[in-house]
């Protein structure tokens, strides 16, 4: 029997492997849940494990530039987070919208709320770009880094943050993609961009030093979203890009700012939250406990990315799902993705424990650089599970529309629980940099069952969108 059984099983995961692959038209409001979970996530998955692959490969070839290079890089990330969260505010507010319009099976709608979210995403980065041109020598040096830092990485922060615009349009167009269900086009662009990233950076990095770094992220992602406009402006999927749609509609616009608000707003508390342990380690351990710091989190993003790929797919299902009136389906969607991103992430934690002082010397010979490293990647390794049962939920309650349930929760769990608690242990006993590190697993926790209570008590199936 097993033989019969095991050929047709392997035929049906290459089928939707498959399908979802080649990003055929699917509707997610009818069929198998669990193949409707894999066909969103395995393009998901794909799409953020070739973006962690980058930044592993970044992190490589910078570290070989010394802790300063090292070190600028991590401050420059945690203000870039800053523009992350208003990328992924609107990109959480895109899919929302379109992923409930298309449940609704109103594709013009869709259409035009994805080209808004697009012109609002513009004028929020362009912002962010002249800050950053004008003012990355202060920038950095409200971060904490010392003057030599600030010498040798200010063109890179400049860079990096002058070219914000293509940094955010690549997040909120995939959002919008999402949200339509072709999780396959996202996956693509940002493979297209990933990819010219990691061969640009090393030749870069060999001619232009750290600043070279920068240039190629700059030019891979402006890769990456000429190629989504092409295929939005194509009309090759559910949506179309015309150039009338790009005119403002400020009804529109409204109405996504209002979610995207509090959704950005949770990602500022999250990166905010960060840039102050960031800090705090730089001040208790030094440069060397930061930079191990700064790798340890290079190597978490390869493992979580992943699981936020699973984790995005819940947000798509619950939109579409709720736009067509079926709340037990978008239910169960988030139930089973939150079983299987348990899992996955058990393993990771093991991976993390057993293994932590050779993956962290994969990136580094400084030895004081790798106690600080793998000691953080334990501690924060240890609480992986939760945090994949965190992402599901708070990305099934963002699906549907409800970002202000996720945004109190963050303001709990991390600025109220977890910054006092770090600065206790790091300063009140004297733990400095370890006590930073364990704050981080024990916030999460936190974090997961808070988030796993309101998602159980259903408000969020009757918000409108």
């Amino acid at each position: 029997m097993t033989n019969h059984t095991t050929p047709s099983t392997a035929a049906n995961i290459w089928t939707i492997v498959k399908q979802s692959l080649n990003g055929e038209e699917q509707d997610y409001t009818q069929g198998s849940i669990r193949k409707a979970v894999f066909l969103l996530a395995i393009p998901m998955i794909l799409e953020l494990c070739l973006e962690s692959v980058f930044a592993v490969v970044d992190m490589y070839f910078v570290g070989k530039l010394g802790a300063n290079a090292i070190a600028t890089v991590g401050l420059t990330e945690s203000v870039m987070f800053l523009i992350y969260s208003f990328a992924m505010g609107i990109s959480i507010a895109a899919t929302a919208i379109v992923a409930r319009r298309v449940g609704e099976k109103n594709p013009e709608a869709a259409a035009k709320a994805g080209a808004q979210a697009i012109v609002l995403s513009v004028g929020i980065a362009l912002l962010f770009s002249i800050v950053g041109l004008l003012f990355a020598d202060n920038i950095l040096a409200l971060m904490g880094a010392k003057p030599d830092v600030i010498a040798e990485g200010a063109g890179f922060t400049r860079t990096m943050l002058g070219g914000s615009v293509v940094v955010v349009l690549i997040f909120v167009i995939n959002g919008v993609f999402r949200g339509a269900g072709d999780a396959a086009m996202a996956m693509k662009s940002l493979w297209l961009a990933s990819t010219l990233n990691i061969i640009l950076c090393p030749i870069f990095v060999h001619f232009f030093g750290l600043i070279g770094a920068a240039w190629a992220t700059v030019i891979a992602r402006g890769v990456g979203v000429a190629y989504q406009l092409i295929r939005l402006q194509s009309g090759q999927g559910i949506l179309r890009l015309q150039l009338q749609r790009l005119r403002p509609d400020f009804a529109i616009i409204r109405h996504i700012v209002e979610i995207a608000l509090p959704a950005a707003f949770q990602n500022i508390i999250v990166s905010g939250s960060w840039v102050v342990l960031v800090r705090l380690i730089a001040e208790t351990g030094g440069t060397e406990a930061s930079a191990g710091y700064q790798i340890c989190i290079r190597c978490i993003m390869f493992f979580i990315l992943p699981a936020w790929g699973l984790s995005n797919a819940t947000a798509t299902l619950v939109g579409q799902n709720l736009g067509a009136k079926q709340t037990h389906r978008a239910e169960e969607s988030v139930r089973l993705t939150a079983i299987y991103n348990a899992v996955f992430m058990a393993v990771i934690t093991l991976v993390f424990v057993l293994f932590a002082d050779a993956i962290i010397r994969v990136f580094t010979f400084d030895t004081a650089v790798i106690g600080y490293g793998a000691e953080a990647l334990r501690i924060i390794g240890a609480g992986y599970i939760f945090y994949g049962i965190e992402m599901v939920m708070i990305q099934a309650l963002n699906g549907a529309g409800d970002t202000k349930t996720p945004t109190i929760i963050n303001v709990v769990c991390f600025w109220v629980f977890q910054i006092p608690f770090a600065y206790l242990l790091a300063k009140g006993f004297h733990l400095n940099a370890t006590g930073a590190f364990i704050a981080v697993p024990v916030a999460e926790t936190l974090m997961a069952l808070v988030a796993w209570y309101y998602f159980r008590k259903g408000a969020w199936k009757e918000v409108t969108v």
